[in-house]
């Protein structure tokens, strides 16, 4: 939830999200003529681990649902998705999940822009995917941050197109 005055890399990646939320320069706020496109209330961010001190504040303040991998670890990735499904549909037909796959220990996912250990795991992905299919709720998706030219034998990629299919319905039986 960067802003180009805020983050510490110029990264554009960290920044839509704060700009559909109403945060960042008027031109990207104000596409369209009003802002914000999402009301923060309704958004959940979910394994929050590396966070820059200025996007730290701008989650803190703007009344957007963050899940940290402590609040992962003290309380299950299940009570937190649930949670989280919660807060995005409340009042709403559906949610969008932008699934960015630096969420993921760069054990089990290596090819991605920013690698942080601590990430959750490979059963946690999958499981929050299920998860978020079963709510019936989730209207369109998008994976993001696989970087085939770091990756190591595709297995970035192999793991997001398994996510996908999670979260589509496949399941085990």
């Amino acid at each position: 939830m960067n802003t180009p005055e805020s983050s510490p890399s110029g990264n554009v990646h960290g920044m839509p999200l704060a700009c559909c939320i109403g945060l960042g320069p008027p031109e990207l706020t104000h596409i369209g003529g009003y802002a914000p496109k999402v009301e923060p209330n309704s958004v959940a961010i979910i394994g929050l681990r590396s966070v820059d001190e200025i996007e730290r504040q701008n989650v803190r303040g703007t009344g957007v649902h963050p899940f940290t991998m402590r609040d992962i670890d003290e309380r299950g990735l299940r009570s937190v998705m649930r949670e989280a499904i919660q807060h995005v549909s409340n009042g709403n037909a559906g949610f969008h999940l932008s699934f960015d796959m630096d969420a993921v220990d760069p054990h089990e996912a290596p090819g991605v822009g920013t690698p942080v250990r601590g990430g959750i795991t490979y059963r946690e992905a999958h499981l929050a995917m299920e998860t978020i299919c079963d709510s019936g709720l989730m209207a369109s998706m998008e994976v993001v941050e696989v970087n085939p030219v770091i990756d190591e034998v595709n297995r970035t990629a192999l793991l997001a197109v398994e996510l996908v299919m999670s979260a589509m319905g496949k399941r085990i039986l």
